[in-house]
């Protein structure tokens, strides 16, 4: 099979994921911070950022990407084609878990280093921010929470993150819920939904006003 790839390894390491853990959604290409992740998996209980660094990558950008990681899931992994694997350990933190993966034949085989354990440098405003508008309804109506009509969505998720601050929202139960949400999410319906959801509190109209005062200077 020759130098791996990312694009070589993605097929086969999400049939690995789904075995190794279960029940899982797989999510692709997500900006968090300055950097993208490659997958993110989502867990009955967990949200996992995954890095893959293919025998063709280099480690320039990992530092930072450790970084932006850290800030946004509960358990990283980095994935690693051959050429990298006596190393790796070397340039991600110990929580990191660290998987392998090597051709063999026409087939790619995976194995696990090191388990991923808990992110402590995560926060629930960071995981909120995942979620669309729609879906942070859903979690003020079920804490019955102020629904903070014509507010901002970063207003909203910092109210959210507040109440579980203060003890309001049990943080077992959010976790939950959002693993939950983002398991449901229905990419063909849920832009209909955040339409739908601006048109009835007003949101196209303010961001017209907004847009006529602008040119109108």
């Amino acid at each position: 099979m020759g130098t791996l790839k990312d694009k070589d390894i993605r097929e086969s390491l999400f049939f690995f994921l789904e075995e190794r853990y279960g029940k899982v959604r797989i999510l692709e290409e997500k900006n968090i911070g300055r950097s993208r992740a490659d997958v993110v998996m989502v867990t009955q209980s967990a949200l996992y950022g995954i890095e893959i660094k293919s025998d063709a990558d280099t480690y320039a950008r990992l530092t930072r990407q450790v970084e932006d990681y850290d800030r946004y899931y509960d358990r990283n992994i980095v994935v690693v084609g051959t050429s990298h694997a006596l190393h790796i350990r070397e340039h991600v933190p110990p929580h990191w878990g660290v998987i392998t993966v090597e051709a063999d034949a026409d087939e790619l085989d995976f194995y696990v280093l090191r388990e991923p354990s808990e992110n402590e440098n995560v926060t629930f405003r960071r995981k909120l921010e995942f979620l669309w508008r729609p879906e942070l309804v859903k979690i003020q109506e079920k804490h019955e929470m102020p629904m903070y009509r014509g507010n901002s969505k970063s207003f909203v998720v910092e109210k959210i993150a507040t109440w579980v601050d203060e003890g309001r929202i049990d943080e077992d139960e959010l976790q939950a819920q959002i693993c939950d949400l983002l398991f449901e999410r229905d990419y063909n319906t849920i832009f209909d939904e955040i339409n739908r959801y601006r048109l009835e509190h007003g949101e196209h109209k303010r961001r017209r006003v907004r847009k006529r005062k602008k040119r109108s200077k």
